[in-house]
């Protein structure tokens, strides 16, 4: 990879320093996209001992990358996101990615192949990880942030995904506990 491509691409990937998601910090301000796929990264580093049949090297690449759309598209909540916001954030991937010489480009689109499909164990993984850490990200942000809504899709938010996993399966439970006792605040006044 030349120097003028990578830095080029380093610019557009900034934007996901810059670009908040949905979600608040524990101190009151935005999460950005890059914090999300920081902490995901670093979830799926730390858990690579719990999937034994499972090339975590590949799920901790899915983490780091999946986001790499809103860097133009922006942050658009599960809840809020439409098929026509799906296409125009793999519009914005497949665009980004088109300038990049091989063999990195070809790597980056096979992993969001990989991702797409969900038919790996490792990107059923990274999409377990990926809603998880949203709802402990909203676990650990004030109460007042919180939509109406996300009183009840944070019990439930990434169920299906971790069900498949006996270990992400018993993380989620433990971030429900987390929310009913969180809510159970708010329940109360």
């Amino acid at each position: 990879m030349e120097q003028r491509e990578f830095l080029d691409f380093m610019h557009v990937l900034e934007r996901l320093k810059c670009n908040t998601r949905h979600s608040w910090t524990s101190t009151g301000r935005h999460e950005t996209v890059a914090a999300h796929s920081w902490r995901l990264g670093v979830m799926a580093l730390l858990l690579r001992g719990e999937f034994p049949g499972a090339d975590m090297e590949r799920v901790l690449r899915m983490c780091l990358i999946h986001d790499f759309g809103e860097a133009v598209t922006g942050d658009i909540p599960s809840f809020q996101k439409t098929t026509s916001d799906e296409k125009r954030e793999e519009r914005a991937v497949a665009d980004m990615l088109a300038p990049l010489p091989q063999p990195a480009r070809g790597e980056l689109e096979a992993l969001f192949a990989e991702m797409d499909a969900m038919a790996t164990p490792e990107a059923r993984i990274y999409k377990a990880l990926d809603k998880l850490e949203a709802v402990l990200q909203h676990n650990e942000a004030p109460l007042e942030t919180w939509t109406e809504l996300e009183y009840g899709l944070n019990l439930v938010y990434g169920e299906e995904n971790a069900a498949e996993f006996p270990w992400l399966r018993a993380l989620r439970e433990e971030l429900r506990r987390d929310t009913e006792e969180k809510t159970a605040v708010w329940a109360a006044d």
